[in-house]
């Protein structure tokens, strides 16, 4: 695999939290001579709106052909109402490099942090696969006798076999790997009969090649109650898109919020996606004030996958040291700026 790194630090927040990251990455990449190369790319809002482009023609493809993996800060700017640059590039990358696992890890790096009275690190330790490519967000659907009394607006919620049973093999396959014990296939066949019995099924059937796994389903209300009532009860949780973009928030809730939160957006083996999941904060952009912690967990959990898993463990192990001591934005409870927080924890790292 070809070791070119894209970085797109995009809008908002991005910036801030990606030049963060980076340092890390820079520090990382020299001690260890992991040979990575970065190439930046100003795709972003303030691009889009001068020249109408989100991303310029080939873009894609170069990306795909050339790189190992993007570094992406966040999209969104109220100066592009309907977004249609984030679509172009950010859900552009899912569907076109076929990204089809979002991977969450929910993970309390301190005790201080966890919302839940009673639960602490040992108890908050999951990991999520969101289907990332399929569902609601294919955009299937339409409105008829728009603006009217007898509009109808139907959207189109699609899975195939194809689809369902590879995210559903994904999660299996990382837990036996990393020796979790079980996992949890959420949805509401009930209400969704016919794309929840080809969930249920597909599930049920990829099963059975893991029979030292334990598995078992339920139905996505119920998930919710028992991530908050009793997290310890999972190791690993997969399901749909749309499902899947709800339950990953409430995780970042119970490892300490948005600002701490990495992911990945994933095909094995070919390029991949990585970013932060706190949006671009729009409001926040170039006050100094933004948490860069998910951005550098998630520069971790991107040397993870291009094989340097114990320059992944050290980065994490800096982004907890620095929390438990309190060298953190305000959201964590501490004073520091953003660039003030990057460098604590590169401060912090033992190579």
């Amino acid at each position: 695999m070809t070791k070119k790194i894209a970085v797109v630090p995009g809008d908002g927040i991005g910036p801030e939290v990606i030049d963060a990251g980076m340092r890390v990455l820079e520090q990382v990449n020299d001690a260890r001579k992991l040979g990575l190369t970065f190439t930046h790319f100003g795709w972003n809002a303030d691009e889009y709106l001068k020249t109408g482009i989100s991303m310029p023609p080939g873009a894609m493809e170069m990306i795909r052909d050339e790189y190992a993996a993007v570094y992406l800060g966040a999209f969104g700017d109220p100066r592009v109402p309907d977004m249609k640059h984030a679509a172009d590039i950010l859900l552009g990358m899912r569907f076109q490099l076929d990204l089809y696992v979002n991977y969450r890890p929910v993970k309390l790096l301190d005790e201080r942090l966890s919302p839940l009275k009673g639960k602490g690190a040992k108890d908050i330790d999951f990991v999520i696969f969101r289907e990332n490519t399929e569902g609601a967000y294919v955009g299937m659907g339409g409105i008829f006798k728009k603006g009217t009394q007898d509009e109808i607006a139907v959207q189109e919620d699609v899975s195939t076999r194809r689809g369902v049973e590879r995210i559903i093999r994904y999660a299996f396959e990382f837990a036996q790997k990393t020796g979790r014990k079980s996992v949890c296939m959420s949805d509401k066949n009930n209400v969704m009969r016919f794309g929840g019995d080809l969930w249920l099924r597909t599930f049920e059937e990829v099963a059975r090649d893991y029979p030292q796994l334990e598995h078992f389903h339920m139905f996505v209300d119920a998930l919710t109650m028992q991530m908050v009532r009793a997290p310890e009860m999972f190791d690993v949780i997969v399901t749909n898109n749309m499902f899947g973009d709800i339950v990953t928030d409430l995780g970042a809730a119970l490892q300490g919020g948005l600002g701490v939160a990495a992911s990945g957006n994933i095909h094995p083996g070919r390029v991949s996606l990585f970013e932060p999941i706190h949006g671009s904060a729009p409001k926040y952009a170039g006050k100094d004030v933004a948490n860069p912690a998910g951005a550098i967990l998630t520069a971790a959990m991107m040397l993870d996958y291009l094989g340097h898993a114990d320059e992944a463990k050290a980065i994490e192990r800096a982004v907890a040291d620095a929390i438990q001591a309190g060298e953190t934005t305000n959201d964590l409870g501490g004073s520091l700026g953003t660039k003030a927080a990057g460098e604590a924890i590169a401060r912090r790292l033992a190579l």
